[in-house]
């Protein structure tokens, strides 16, 4: 326990800039003491103590602002930037060194039965606001963009933005979309296409005003 707590405080170190200490990250941060409640809540809950293990979660979120079922399965090193907001459903598995920002949602479209939550392989960035809602698998190290809604599966090394989510980039084959998703320069292919679009219709109508005249 000690060990897995040393190293998601070592995580919180080298992915936030602002975090001095690991003692202010312990004491200070609620992403850690969202963790930690989960991983207590989780134990009772594989331990049919479910009751329980809601009663932890409930104080979680309270406390943090952070809703995780006992249910989900997170991996090590899970580190949550500022955390309020986020929603994490009971059959959501999350994996090892993933990055997870405020507003984020990990849940079900309401449709299937049993397995209702995404999985989120290692190395996943899931940036402000997104929501990833589907029983589908977010590849190893793929990147989901701020606000971006993805609603199928997102292969490994993977960007995915927009709403409904399109993948812009595949193991860093890209010409005109960020190098990285950094939640401000990553475009919307979607207004992308609205643009291109509304430029065919201007030179649609410049050659039927030629014609006219």
């Amino acid at each position: 326990m000690f060990k897995s707590l040393n190293e998601t405080l070592e995580a919180y170190q080298k992915r936030d800039p602002a975090a001095r200490s690991k003692l202010e990250i312990f004491l200070l941060y609620p992403g850690v003491h969202a963790t930690i409640y989960h991983r207590m809540a989780h134990w009772c809950y594989r331990h049919h103590l479910k009751f329980l293990a809601r009663c932890i979660s409930q104080w979680n979120r309270f406390w943090t602002g952070i809703e995780i079922h006992p249910g989900a399965t997170i991996g090590r090193r899970l580190v949550i930037d500022h955390g309020m907001g986020i929603v994490i459903g009971e059959t959501a598995e999350i994996g090892d060194d993933c990055l997870i920002y405020h507003g984020v949602t990990l849940g079900g479209t309401g449709k299937d039965q049993g397995k209702r939550h995404p999985t989120i392989g290692n190395n996943v960035l899931v940036s402000t606001g997104a929501k990833v809602l589907g029983p589908f698998k977010v590849g190893d190290n793929a990147r989901i963009a701020a606000n971006a809604v993805v609603l199928s599966e997102v292969p490994d090394n993977a960007t995915a933005v927009g709403i409904p989510a399109q993948i812009v980039r595949i193991d860093g084959r890209s010409t005109h979309y960020a190098d990285d998703v950094d939640q401000t320069s990553v475009n919307n292919p979607t207004l992308d296409k609205l643009a291109a679009l509304a430029q065919r219709i201007e030179e649609l109508e410049q050659k039927i005003q030629e014609k006219e005249n």
